[in-house]
């Protein structure tokens, strides 16, 4: 039987007093992958921001249960240390830190034991050439003259070594080429050979799901999830778009 990693129950998000998220509710098992998709502005991005802590994202009503906890009750640290992890359309810029430095520090702020150099090092080369990524850029202040697509694998770099419970990819292709699209690509399948990690993925682009097996999609509309289903549903979507969707949402 699969165990329930994450638990949605009428959930209500506002943002400087506007209502965004407006009773979602869902769950995800270990070694799930769901996708949540919808038009712009349907709420999927405030989902992310609302489960990570993001002090702008207001839960009013509703709860959620991770991993056996209470996860509105915790802070934003615990929530990582819990196994929660999120990359972001659009990752900062840390200058003066570099990124194998950043790597690590989280991995041992995570776990509570220090790493040793030697084994992370080599788990890190082994990560970056599953992304084709070139060595130099572990030395790199983080992000810093990165291209977008370097940000968005560097992104990935820290999934596959951190390792969470649950990733949050919140539009991790935006404005990739289509052979970038194919490596981030390659790194989600990597971490998907974890059976019981889980993924949540927000996106608009098919060509990042080409080779990752979906459990589940959530289509969006007007901060409420008005239909569900197995892959099958990619199809409906990839044809038609959401407009039939937005249609069934006014009528709801």
């Amino acid at each position: 039987m699969a165990e329930e990693l994450l638990k949605i129950e009428n959930l209500h998000v506002s943002v400087e007093d506007k209502e965004i998220l407006k009773g979602l509710s869902f769950s995800v098992n270990k070694g799930e992958t769901h996708l949540l998709m919808g038009p712009n502005g349907a709420g999927k991005s405030t989902l992310g921001n609302a489960l990570m802590g993001n002090p702008q994202y207001v839960v009013t009503e509703g709860s959620v249960q991770f991993a056996g906890k209470n996860l509105l009750e915790e802070s934003v640290d615990q929530r990582a240390k819990d196994g929660l992890f999120m990359s972001f359309q659009n990752p900062i810029e840390i200058p003066g830190l570099s990124l194998s430095s950043f790597i690590r520090s989280s991995i041992e702020n995570i776990s509570g034991n220090r790493l040793k150099l030697f084994t992370f090092r080599k788990e890190l080369k082994k990560a970056m050439e599953v992304l084709h990524m070139d060595e130099s850029y572990a030395e790199r202040d983080m992000n810093v003259g990165f291209s977008g697509g370097e940000k968005k694998k560097a992104e990935i770099l820290q999934l596959l070594m951190l390792k969470p419970s649950l990733a949050i990819l919140d539009e991790t292709d935006s404005g990739l080429d289509v052979d970038a699209v194919r490596t981030v690509s390659k790194g989600v399948e990597e971490y998907q050979k974890d059976k019981d990690g889980a993924l949540i993925i927000i996106t608009h682009n098919m060509g990042i799901l080409s080779s990752l097996k979906v459990d589940k999609v959530h289509v969006l509309i007007d901060g409420k999830i008005v239909s569900e289903g197995d892959a099958s549903l990619l199809d409906e979507i990839n044809t038609n778009g959401f407009g039939a969707f937005e249609a069934k949402a006014k009528e709801g």
